[in-house]
């Protein structure tokens, strides 16, 4: 799976549905991460809240990477006159 995040609530998105695709319990998942269940179904609802840190953690947990990389010029070919 490779997809392009524009917004924290994607990015919650993708890491609920990783999770549930796992079948891993919020309580499990938050118990591996060091938090309260409450605490991660807070971040999967609002992760402009998560901490580099914390995303790394949970992607790790996921089986996830996160990749930085140049935009592509084909997304964004130049405008034409």
């Amino acid at each position: 799976m490779r997809q392009l995040i524009t917004t924290p609530k994607q990015a919650g998105e993708i890491l609920r549905g990783r999770r549930k695709a796992r079948r891993i319990s919020q309580h499990t998942l938050a118990a591996k991460l060091g938090t309260s269940q409450s605490r991660l179904s807070g971040l999967e609802e609002d992760p402009a809240r998560l901490t580099l840190e914390r995303l790394l953690a949970l992607a790790n947990l996921l089986d996830l990477e996160l990749v930085l990389q140049d935009r592509s010029t084909a997304r964004n070919p130049p405008a034409e006159w």
